[in-house]
């Protein structure tokens, strides 16, 4: 399954992905991962939760961040759920090359039995219609 927390710069998105992935370590059914682009919110993380910082990494495209998410998943074959905080900055993408790399993140998911967490910073009005099947309510 692959879900997008979407809104405008400053509308929450990170801080309920952080309840979220705080909620989900409590019930114990599995390892969290959270990848965020710095170390901003690594404290407001319980300590269970998985955070990576991408800064330390050199991840510059679509295909090098797609590399590393596969590189996650052979580390740990117990996880249950990826938070992705900030995909278009992260892969240095645009809205409109959201699709393609959402249907290769579907594929690991379904692959692997991974739950993906996504925000993106666009309003649901601006989002492609081919993605809004992922968006949560």
């Amino acid at each position: 399954m692959v879900k997008l927390i979407t809104g405008g710069l400053g509308t929450g998105k990170t801080k309920k992905m952080i309840q979220m992935a705080n909620d989900l370590v409590e019930q114990d059914h599995g390892n969290v991962v959270f990848i965020d682009d710095d170390n901003r919110h690594m404290y407001d993380l319980k300590h269970q939760v998985r955070f990576v910082s991408l800064h330390e990494y050199p991840v510059k495209d679509v295909r090098g961040f797609l590399g590393f998410l596969c590189g996650v998943i052979a580390e740990d074959h117990d996880i249950q759920t990826i938070f992705i905080d900030g995909l278009m900055k992260i892969a240095n993408i645009e809205l409109e090359e959201m699709s393609n790399i959402l249907k290769e993140i579907e594929t690991l998911s379904q692959r692997f039995n991974i739950n993906f967490i996504v925000s993106v910073s666009c309003t649901d009005h601006d989002l492609p219609e081919e993605l809004r099947e992922y968006t949560v309510a």
